[in-house]
């Protein structure tokens, strides 16, 4: 529903659209268009289109059978159908053609042939009807405008973000509780997708369960490999609760850990205690990344982490910012994202752990609170 929140975050919108000579946004089903109106449009061959104009009517364009739900998601105070006071909804028939139906609404903004943000998530089939339609328009990227305003957190997101960590904690605090020798990857994986939602998720994002060798491969898709005594499981799951994502990563071992696993994980938790104590206002991203990437180096496995060390996250599991090597933009209170360095010895084992992080005014602060030593399970 469009609430007070909406209506500020589509002001700021406006005002971010002027400052960067954007004359609209049209954003299809996605986490921008749930940022700004509160609906989590389905994805559909008919096209969602909310058009957002620096200066004039923001319009949902959307199919006429869609027209109901949407109105429900959207709201309004003084009971129009047409949705809110901020977003009118404009429903369109089966043998319509929407996209008229957005340069109409262009043109009613006096911006059809001007630079139009379109949404990062909007399917290609739309965007060429759209090119097709307003011939005279320059296009850009949405996220050019909207990675501004959904990249740091307000307190209501941060809370938010906190609630779900502490969900996706409860499923961690309960691996220990999960027969792991003699079952397949999968069918762990499908109880930990019942624990997500039992914690209280709506639903489930992913379930990656590494084990063994599986373990080298960062986004393993858990399949029927056997958990084997003395096996590393690498066991990383989020989900979603109330529009905000959970993510985290812990590594147990079934019994004995094999040769070399210690060292390489005590090499590991230095590692990524010293990203953690690195994020604070100011710092690059690349720095947090490179604190976690020299404590690796150091311990001899430098070529062995391949990939960055976060993610933003909020309505969407990736966001920006992006915790890599080159990315020089200064981290900036109330930003969210994942520190998760992983060390991969490919056909023998892997590693990664994994917190959420919130930039505040005095550091970094995890929301992931879970102990982080090497986990070991009955085999």
């Amino acid at each position: 529903m469009v609430t007070n929140l909406h209506t500020e975050r589509l002001a700021r919108t406006r005002k971010e659209l002027a400052g960067r000579g954007v004359d609209a946004l049209l954003l299809g089903p996605s986490a921008d268009l749930f940022y700004l109106t509160g609906y989590d449009a389905p994805a559909l061959e008919r096209m969602t289109l909310l058009v957002l104009p620096a200066h004039g009517d923001a319009r949902l364009v959307v199919p006429a059978l869609e027209a109901p739900l949407a109105r429900e998601h959207l709201g309004s105070p003084d009971g129009s159908p047409d949705g809110s006071p901020d977003v009118e909804v404009t429903p369109w028939d089966e043998t319509e053609d929407p996209a008229a139906l957005v340069r109409a609404a262009l043109e009613a903004a006096g911006a059809a042939g001007g630079r139009l943000g379109v949404g990062d998530r909007l399917w290609s089939t739309f965007l060429l009807r759209l090119q097709a339609a307003l011939p005279r328009a320059e296009f850009l990227a949405a996220s050019a405008v909207t990675r501004a305003l959904r990249m740091v957190k307000d307190a209501a997101e941060v809370e938010a973000l906190a609630r779900v960590a502490a969900a996706i904690d409860q499923v961690v605090n309960g691996l220990d509780e999960l027969r792991w020798a003699g079952r397949t990857e999968r069918e762990v994986a499908r109880d930990l997708d019942r624990a997500i939602r039992d914690a209280g998720h709506d639903e489930t994002c992913f379930v990656i369960v590494g084990s063994g060798p599986n373990g080298a491969s960062p986004h393993h898709v858990a399949g029927q490999r056997v958990i084997q005594p003395r096996d590393p499981v690498v066991v990383d799951i989020g989900g979603r609760m109330a529009g905000y994502c959970s993510d985290t990563t812990r590594t147990l071992v079934v019994g004995e850990p094999p040769g070399g696993f210690l060292e390489l994980y005590e090499v590991l938790q230095a590692a990524q205690e010293a990203g953690c104590l690195a994020a604070a206002p100011g710092i690059r991203a690349a720095a947090v990344d490179a604190a976690c990437r020299e404590v690796i180096a150091a311990g001899g496995y430098g070529e062995r982490f391949i990939h960055r060390t976060g993610h933003g996250i909020g309505l969407e599991e990736h966001e920006d910012p992006y915790i890599v090597e080159g990315n020089d933009e200064p981290l900036v209170a109330g930003m969210t994202f994942s520190v998760e360095p992983g060390i991969y010895l490919p056909e023998r084992y892997g590693a990664r752990i994994e917190d959420i992080v919130v930039c505040t005014e005095t550091g970094g602060r995890r929301l992931n609170t879970t102990a982080r030593g090497l986990r070991v399970v009955a085999g």
